[in-house]
Order: C-alpha cells, then structure tokens, then sequence
C-alpha cells in the first residue's frame, strides 16, 4: 500500500504541473506549502539536514516552478520552523492551527483542495518513505478540505 501510494503521487506528478497552473495564487501556495510542512515533520521534529533537503525538493519541484522559487522556499521553510517541536521560538500546537486555517482557505474549490493534497503527499513521500504518520496527516489534511482521504489511498 505505501508504495502505491508513493507511485500514484510520482505518476501524478507530470500532470500537478499543468493542474497547478490553474491556481496561481497565495492561498493555493500557502496551503500546499503548510499541508507539505505538515506532512514532512509529522513525527513531530525534523532534523536541519531534513529540512534542507525538503526545501531543496520544494525548489525544485516542478508543479511548484509556477510561482518564484524564493518565495516558495521561504513560505515553505516558515511553516518547518513554526511546525518543529525543536524549535524553542514556537508553540506547535498554534502553528498547526495556523497552518490547518492556511490549508482550509482552498476547501470552497474541490480541483485545488485535491491538488493540495496531491502536492502534500508527492513532497511528503519525497525520501521514499511515507510512513504511517505522514499518511495519517496527509488523511487528516484531506478531511480539512472536505475530501475523502481513500481518494489519496489514505486511511
């Protein structure tokens, strides 16, 4: 099941590019790039090297290559810092909440909110191990936006 979720979002990822077009805009990138931190430190810390990585992957990403690549990096490296529980300048607990009303501004468009997800899961799934927890976030991030976490292969 892990691997078909990891080669469904992989195989989906020639077309996240093109959908990802069709929304070109601050919520839609701050909704993906909050889900995305979400999933990436769902065990709850990341470790710098971690997270180097995962911004490396954001920069690089594709569907991402809409919007300007700083911006994407900084967004996206925000939510790391406010979701680590390492971090001693952050309350995870509000910066989940934040970040959990940042996804939730996509829900009213079903095509963006699944490509929120879409995206989520192809970053999360990044190292080739999306294990239990980041697939239980990624099913809760789904169930923000309205979606069935089945249509991802999630629980």
């Amino acid at each position: 099941m892990l691997n078909s979720i990891i080669a469904k979002a992989r195989e989906s990822m020639s077309t996240l590019k093109n959908d990802a077009m069709k929304f070109k805009n601050d919520s839609f990138l701050n909704a993906a790039m909050a889900a995305s931190a979400m999933i990436t430190v769902a065990d709850g810390t990341i470790s710098r090297e971690e997270k180097q990585k995962a911004i490396a992957f954001v920069q690089s990403h594709d569907a991402l290559k809409i919007f300007d690549t700083a911006d994407v990096a900084k967004r996206f490296k925000n939510y790391l810092d406010a979701l680590d529980a390492d971090n001693p300048d952050t309350d995870v607990d509000i910066a989940e909440i934040t970040a959990m009303s940042d996804i939730g501004k996509v829900r009213k468009n079903p095509d963006q909110a699944r490509m929120v997800v879409r995206l989520a899961i192809a970053i999360g799934g990044a190292d080739g191990d999306f294990d239990a927890t980041e697939q239980a976030q990624a099913a809760k991030i789904a169930r923000e936006l309205g979606l069935d976490p089945a249509e991802f292969g999630l629980k």
